[in-house]
């Protein structure tokens, strides 16, 4: 006799409740962070206006003057750190740093940074997991790894140039490959430089904190910054573009 305990009809029942708590959490939870919010807000209300993270935004400036050398060193670090490890936030920093150092000095410390921990994330996959995926599947293998001596280097770039494929999982499959790491290096840092440019050029047209407190909100809104949002919306869709013209002649040669 089956159990009327796993019938479909009673099933149904148990599902609504299921669902019920998790609504139940959910609000919970976000009435906790609306809470947590509210008192950051009355209790650091001055610390979080507009004059007092301005007034915050120049000390950390005329520190970064002060110790050029050092800050450009850590933030060098702390960029390869984030993309080695396949951590979130790779495209905010490139935003900051690019309004933080300016577009020249952020372009070069974010082009280099990303390229070392790029191919830092793509020897940690090869020494970690490369060798066992090459020696128990070799033989399937071999054939993808052949086509990819043939026109590997254009693979990744195209990877590189559109941002369709996330950046970590990029670094994890070439990893699995007999691709040289030399190879690897100068592809990704030609392929990610136009996106690089892009979104450097987005962070260093954004006005700082001490513009927007002394003319108000109007500062926003620059050429400038209208011209990047623009480019990197568009910047998908031109690279695709430019892929399908140059896939047929890397092809045919």
């Amino acid at each position: 006799m089956s159990n009327p305990d796993n019938s479909p009809q009673s099933a149904e029942p148990q599902r609504g409740k299921r669902s019920g708590r998790q609504w139940i959490v959910k609000l919970m939870v976000a009435g906790i962070v609306v809470a947590a919010f509210a008192i950051l807000f009355i209790f650091f209300r001055d610390e979080l206006s507009l004059e007092s993270l301005a007034e915050r935004e120049s000390q950390l400036r005329a520190f970064q003057q002060q110790h050029p050398v050092e800050v450009f060193a850590i933030a060098f670090v702390l960029y390869v750190v984030v993309t080695s490890m396949s951590l979130p936030g790779a495209a905010g920093m490139t935003l900051l740093y690019g309004w933080l150092f300016g577009f020249w000095p952020a372009l070069v410390l974010v082009s280099f940074a990303s390229t070392a921990g790029a191919t830092a994330a793509f020897l940690l996959s090869r020494y970690l997991l490369g060798e066992t995926i090459q020696a128990r599947f070799g033989d399937r293998l071999e054939g993808f790894n052949r086509a990819l001596e043939r026109e590997g280097a254009f693979y990744l770039f195209t990877l590189r140039l559109i941002p369709a494929v996330p950046f970590f999982v990029i670094n994890v499959v070439m990893g699995l490959t007999k691709m040289r790491t030399r190879t690897y290096w100068w592809v990704s840092q030609l392929g990610m430089l136009p996106g690089t440019c892009v979104y450097v050029y987005t962070g260093s047209s954004l006005p700082t904190l001490h513009q927007i407190a002394e003319r108000g909100t109007g500062s926003i809104l620059k050429v400038e910054l209208l011209v990047a949002l623009i480019l990197l919306g568009i910047f998908p869709l031109v690279m695709k573009k430019i892929i399908g013209w140059l896939r047929p002649q890397a092809q045919s040669a």
